[in-house]
C-alpha cells in the first residue's frame, strides 16, 4: 500500500514540476524575446527606455524595465518608474463621469452647456457626444494658436474661449474625430459637479481605494520619487522633450502612473469592481452615428476585433512619452507598455510585438467582388482630424489603389468583405453612394466624391 501511495505521490510531484517548467519556459521565452527588441531600440537610440508588464490568467508573464529614466544622469529605468501616460487618462475621466451618472448627478443625455458656458451656435452637444468624440467641436491640439498657450499658466477658461472661436468640424454625431477638447470639458464638468479638483476626485474614487500609490496628476514642479524623464527622437539623436504646462492636457492627458498601478486599475475596471455592470457596458460599448453606422470607439476606450481577438484598449501620447494599455477579455490577457520617448517606435510597437508572440493573427479572408468597382473611382474630399483630406482611388482587378494628395504613398485595397466594404489591416473602408467612409477605430470620417461637371 505504501508503495502505491509513493508511486502516485511521485506522479503528482513530477506533473507539478513539469507544469511549472512549462510556465517558466513560456515566461523565459517571452522575456528573452522582449529583451531583444527593447535592447535593439535602446542601442540604436530610438528610445531612451521603457517598461512593459504582461499579465494573463492570474500570472505575470513579464514585468520588466529597460534603458534609462534619465539619460543625463545615466539613471536606469525601474519597474516602478512613473511615466506621463497621456491619453490613457481618458478612461479614468470616462469612468469618473459614469460614477456621477451612477450617483444621479448628471445624465449622459444632458447638454454639456448646462455645466459649461460655451456657444454651440444652436447645436445640442450631449455628455455622451463628448465621451465618444462625436461632438464636432474642434480638438484644441489641432488649433495652431493653442501652442502659444501651451507653455503658459493661464485660467482654463482661456482655452474654452479659444476652442469656442473655431468652427465645428461636423454636425453632432455625423462622424467621429478624436477630440481632446471634449475630454478637457469633461474635467471641468467633474469639477463643477463635485466641487473638487479633477485630481482630488480621482484620488478619492479610484487611486486610494485601489491602492494606486504611484498614480497622480502630473506636475512640472513637484519632486516625485521614481519620476521618469521624457525625450524626443531626432536625426541628431535623442533630445529633451519640449515643455508643456500641465494645466492643458488635464483630464484629456495629464495623469502619471506606472505599469503596476495601471494593471491594478485595468483589472478592477474590467472585473467590474469600479462600475456596475450596466455602466461598465456603457463604458465599453460603442454607439452608432446618425446614419446608423457603427463605430468602434466607446468612452475613453476602443472596443474592436484586432485580427480576430476582441481588444478593449487605449493608447496615449504626450511630449516625451507614449503609452499603451490593452485588455483581451477572451484570453484574460493584459498588456501595458510605457515608453519615455516620442519617435518611430512607440508603446504600440512594443505591445504589438508581445501581442502577436502570445496570440495568433486571424487574417480575414475576402469574398468575391459583387459590385462594379469602376463606378467607385474618383477623388473624395472631406474633413479629418488633421484638416481637409483628399484621396484618389483607382480600380484594379481585385480592388483599389488609394493615394492621398500630398503623399507619394499608394495603398492597395484587396480584401473585400461584402456590402461595399474593404479591410485594410484593422481599418474598415466603405465606398458607397458617392461617399468614402473610413473607420480607423479611433476615428470615423466621411469623404465626399468630387463630382465633375460636363
Amino acid at each position: 500500500m505504501k508503495k502505491i501511495i509513493l508511486f502516485f505521490l511521485t506522479i503528482v510531484i513530477v506533473t507539478i514540476s513539469c507544469q511549472n517548467k512549462k510556465e517558466d519556459y513560456k515566461t523565459s521565452t517571452i522575456e528573452k524575446y522582449s529583451d531583444s527588441f527593447f535592447q535593439t531600440s535602446i542601442d540604436s537610440s530610438q528610445i531612451a527606455g521603457g517598461a512593459i508588464l504582461v499579465f494573463r490568467k492570474d500570472t505575470i508573464l513579464l514585468n520588466k524595465s529597460y534603458g534609462y529614466a534619465s539619460l543625463e544622469l545615466s539613471a536606469p529605468m525601474s519597474t516602478d518608474g512613473i511615466f506621463e501616460i497621456g491619453s490613457v487618462t481618458k478612461q479614468f475621466t470616462a469612468a469618473a463621469i459614469l460614477k456621477l451618472v451612477e450617483a444621479q448627478k448628471l445624465s449622459l443625455e444632458d447638454d454639456f452647456t448646462n455645466y459649461i458656458s460655451f456657444d454651440t451656435k444652436g447645436r445640442k452637444i450631449t455628455i455622451n457626444n463628448l465621451l465618444n468624440h462625436t461632438s464636432g467641436i474642434p480638438s484644441y491640439t489641432e488649433i495652431e494658436e493653442f501652442w502659444d498657450l501651451s507653455i503658459k499658466q493661464e485660467p482654463r477658461d482661456s482655452l474654452v474661449r479659444l476652442i469656442e472661436h473655431n468652427d465645428f468640424l461636423f454636425e453632432p454625431n455625423e462622424a467621429l474625430i478624436y477630440n481632446n477638447s471634449a475630454y478637457f470639458f469633461l474635467g471641468l464638468i467633474i469639477e463643477k459637479i463635485t466641487k473638487q479638483s479633477f485630481e482630488e476626485f480621482l484620488k478619492q474614487e479610484f487611486f486610494e481605494p485601489l491602492g494606486m500609490k504611484n498614480t497622480s496628476y502630473c506636475s512640472t514642479s513637484k519632486v516625485v520619487k521614481n519620476k521618469v524623464y521624457g525625450y524626443e527622437y531626432s536625426s541628431k539623436g535623442l533630445q529633451q522633450k519640449p515643455y508643456l504646462n500641465h494645466t492643458w492636457p488635464y483630464s484629456a492627458g495629464s495623469l502619471c502612473s506606472t505599469t503596476e498601478d495601471l494593471l491594478i486599475w485595468m483589472k478592477a475596471l474590467h472585473n467590474q469592481s469600479i462600475l456596475s455592470n450596466t455602466l461598465y457596458q456603457s463604458l465599453i460599448t460603442p454607439d452608432k452615428l446618425n446614419d446608423g453606422n457603427l463605430v468602434r470607439y466607446a468612452k475613453g476606450l476602443v472596443n474592436f476585433s484586432n485580427f480576430g481577438h476582441k481588444e478593449i484598449a487605449h493608447g496615449g501620447g504626450i511630449n516625451g512619452f507614449l503609452s499603451e494599455t490593452r485588455y483581451f477579455p477572451d484570453e484574460d490577457l493584459y498588456i501595458i507598455c510605457l515608453i519615455n520617448t516620442t519617435g518611430p517606435k512607440g508603446a504600440g510597437f512594443f505591445a504589438d510585438k508581445i501581442t502577436w508572440k502570445l496570440l495568433k493573427k486571424k487574417v480575414l479572408k475576402g469574398v468575391e467582388l459583387d459590385i462594379n468597382i469602376k463606378k467607385l473611382e474618383g477623388r473624395y474630399s472631406g474633413i479629418t482630424r488633421r484638416g481637409i483630406e483628399t484621396v484618389e482611388i483607382k480600380s484594379t482587378t481585385k480592388g483599389f489603389t488609394i493615394k492621398k494628395d500630398g503623399s507619394d504613398k499608394i495603398d492597395t485595397l484587396n480584401t473585400y468583405i461584402g456590402n461595399n466594404k474593404w479591410m485594410y489591416g484593422n481599418d474598415i473602408i466603405t465606398i458607397k453612394n458617392n461617399k468614402y467612409h473610413i473607420d480607423k477605430i479611433h476615428s470615423y470620417y466621411i469623404l465626399n466624391k468630387e463630382i465633375t461637371k460636363g
